[in-house]
């Protein structure tokens, strides 16, 4: 083992290091580490010189130490070092001493009284919710390290782990350092409902709470953060955080308040984004900080970087940079993930869906569904136009037009499948969804004419079976939920369902969010799931996943999903799934999902493809610590080549 010593040139900005500098230099690996992550120069033979800038200085000797102790090379620091650094080299010690005992509780190596006394502790402050054994040890570690990340699956409980901490934190004598008296939630607006009704729930009285959502005035919201004794609990969206970020910061500076980042993984962009900005803008004047996520790196490992440059501004606890963990994620097996892994392991837990001990949940087999006959001449028509299309391209690289045209094409055929009446209205909300700009239009006089009046011609056979399928759930006692993607069919079928004497309401992008100055008699999300719960009120909701399936819950009150159609995105699917089978199920609790496909059509195709991307990605969700799912799997930066797996599963059924 060689010997570097480090020394510090404070009037030129730089460290030195001395000793063993051929170890350095003549090692590629080592010289590479030290010139990509501090700029290293090894211009001078005896000499490795390393420049810091006066704020940064201690984050770059915790970067050359690391890098030294990669590499099993013994540190020896400089008078010098010490001397300047004094404060800094304790407070690492004592950070160290507090990683060690972070990892020890997140491998439920617990000192038992503590343990004890924390429980003991959330028996009195949580009078409504126990936590079962997982959640207390994940409540347990936030509390005991005050930032930290739940990376969780959905459903398994992340708000009441976070309640836990909060209520043992609060309940803290004021002058404890660790005491907190507020919280603020970041997160998307559907999720302010689950956030008051698990205050609820846990603590067994209303949320003090304020909203500081867009049909808030600004003035109102502006008021609120300068307040001198603001609300218990401040909810406030990423795209709204912007707007009063430097209220929000004189907020934070008054008041011993715990953030919460929910869904963080909207925060993940590194060049630049305003929602990442704002959130990291917060870290230091914050009294804790939590990061609450399922899905923590959908496009790689570097998506973890904003997420815990929150945690811990400054400590770079990742030990790798931007450029190589993308790297990393690029290559299968890679093996500095371990390293990335064991380098955050204290400052993370993750339930996993296993853990759970949920009752098994039924998918049904696909139930098939004939067309009726003008459905299936309009939609042999198109299939058979598309059909020469699809094969050019299934061996074809394509292009920006090409992939955008082939998406349109197949929405057209999704959209025909269930009801050829949406062939009439551009893609329009779908399209932007996805990111087409090109419409598909179709040329045939005759078959136009039969989209035209498709609706006054005969009841979409999908329709009529998921009425049928829902009258017989409602007639048990059931409630359900019906999963539909394009928005013109979440109305028609509501209105059909209305006419056969099943009343329901809708949660989609339309569906405004509930505010403090709502007027009367609108119809909110939140009253929606509200009345929902309620026994005796309208016993089906028909909902979009893509606006709603994170960050509702369903499952104390309804068992039932029924899939009018699907697209490709299987982290839609599985999102939705989880609204009602997740923690709080009672044992022996039956949850039923149902697929609705159009006979010999592209839902047989997008159902199969489902089926693969799902085992794969519920495969990788229980095998990984931190898993990735880009490779192959669900997000935008595999939509080309998804799109193309879609046309050769066609091609090949067609065949």
């Amino acid at each position: 083992m060689g010997k570097i010593k480090i020394d510090i040139e404070p009037e030129l900005k730089r460290y030195a290091l001395t000793g063993d500098v051929a170890l350095l230099s003549g090692n590629r690996r080592i010289q590479i580490n030290f010139r990509d992550a501090l700029s290293a120069d090894f211009s001078d033979d005896d000499v490795v010189h390393i420049p810091f800038e006066k704020d940064t200085k201690e984050a770059v000797l915790s970067r050359i130490q690391k890098i030294l102790e990669k590499f099993e090379i013994e540190e020896v620091r400089t008078q010098a070092v010490e001397a300047e650094l004094e404060d800094y080299l304790v407070a690492e010690s004592k950070f160290d001493e507090f990683s060690k005992k972070a990892l020890d509780i997140r491998n439920n190596n617990c000192d038992e009284g503590d343990l004890r006394k924390f429980s003991d502790c959330l028996q009195k402050e949580l009078k409504n919710r126990t936590l079962y054994p997982l959640q207390l040890l994940s409540a347990y570690h936030l509390a005991f390290s005050q930032n930290a990340c739940n990376f969780s699956v959905p459903g398994a409980g992340k708000t009441s782990i976070v309640y836990g901490a909060y209520a043992y934190l609060r309940s803290l004598p004021p002058d404890d350092p660790k005491h907190v008296d507020k919280l603020m939630i970041v997160g998307p607006l559907s999720s302010f409902l689950a956030w008051e009704d698990e205050y609820s729930a846990c603590f067994g009285e209303k949320a003090d709470s304020k909203r500081l959502s867009g049909g808030v005035p600004m003035h109102e919201r502006i008021r609120h953060l300068n307040d001198d004794a603001p609300h218990e609990i401040t909810l406030v969206s990423y795209q709204g955080l912007s707007f009063v970020l430097n209220e929000v910061l004189t907020f934070l500076r008054n008041n011993k308040t715990m953030v919460v980042l929910d869904e963080a993984h909207k925060i993940k962009k590194i060049d630049g984004g305003v929602w990442a900005d704002s959130a990291l803008k917060m870290a230091r004047h914050c009294k804790a900080r939590v990061v609450l996520t399922g899905t923590p790196v959908p496009n790689g490992f570097q998506d973890l970087n904003n997420l815990f440059d929150f945690l811990y501004p400054g400590k770079n606890l990742l030990g790798f940079r931007p450029y190589q963990l993308s790297e990393m994620s690029e290559t299968e097996n890679d093996s500095r993930v371990q390293e990335l892994i064991d380098n955050i392991s204290p400052y993370f837990i993750r339930i996993k869906k296993s853990d759970l001990k949920l009752p098994p949940a039924t998918n049904h087999p696909p139930i098939p569904i004939p067309m009726g006959p003008v459905q299936q001449e309009i939609y042999d028509f198109i299939d058979k136009s598309y059909e020469p299309y699809f094969r050019e391209m299934e061996g074809d690289s394509g292009g920006a037009l090409k992939n955008a045209i082939a998406k349109a094409r197949l929405i057209r055929l999704m959209q025909a499948a269930t009801n050829p009446a949406l062939l009439r209205k551009p893609i329009g909300q779908f399209y932007d969804e996805h990111g087409i700009v090109d419409d598909v239009f179709i040329d045939d006089t005759e078959i136009l004419a039969k989209i035209t009046s498709y609706a006054d011609t005969e009841v979409p056979s999908k329709f009529v079976r998921a009425g049928k399928l829902a009258k017989e759930i409602v007639a048990k006692g059931g409630k359900v939920i019906i999963w539909a993607s394009f928005i013109e069919n979440i109305k028609q079928l509501q209105a059909y369902l209305s006419s056969i004497g099943i009343e329901s309401k809708l949660l989609f992008g339309e569906t405004p969010v509930e505010t403090e100055n709502q007027e009367e008699g609108i119809e909110t999300r939140e009253s929606i799931i509200r009345d929902f719960h309620r026994p005796g009120t309208f016993p089906v909701v028909i909902a979009n996943p893509f606006a709603v399936a994170e960050s509702i819950s369903l499952h104390k009150i309804c068992h039932n999903a029924i899939y009018l159609e699907r697209s490709y995105n299987a982290s839609h699917f599985l999102q939705s799934k989880d609204r009602i089978h997740r923690v709080g199920l009672e044992p022996g609790t039956e949850t039923n999902y149902y697929y609705l496909l159009s006979q010999g059509s592209i839902d047989e195709v997008i159902h199969d493809a489902l089926a693969v991307k799902e085992q794969r990605m519920l495969r990788l969700i229980e095998s990984e610590e931190i898993p990735l799912i880009n490779m192959n799997m669900d997000y935008e930066t595999d939509r080309d080549s998804e799109v193309k797996a879609i046309i050769r599963a066609y091609v090949a059924r067609r065949a």
